[in-house]
């Protein structure tokens, strides 16, 4: 599992750690961020536009779109270095 930084501000507060446990064996990552109570799977054979789109999507429903889209940048980077 990777710890990474986000260091997003949404509002008031401040999301920091984002959780990300790749299983190799079954293709697929797990992304996680507690601070904004928010999780999903992304797997290996998903293209990069659809993963996007689908976080953008998924993330706006618990954070402003602009914080959305900041995240998703980095969730996007770190999840295809891994």
């Amino acid at each position: 599992m990777k710890i990474r930084k986000a260091n997003v501000q949404s509002g008031n507060d401040l999301i920091t750690n984002v959780y990300i446990y790749e299983n190799k064996k079954q293709e697929f990552s797990l992304i996680a961020i507690p601070d904004i109570e928010w999780s999903t799977i992304v797997a290996y054979e998903e293209e990069r536009e659809e993963v996007r789109n689908r976080l953008t999507a998924s993330l706006i429903k618990t954070v402003e779109p602009d914080v959305a889209e900041e995240l998703v940048a980095k969730l996007i980077f770190w999840v295809g270095e891994m």
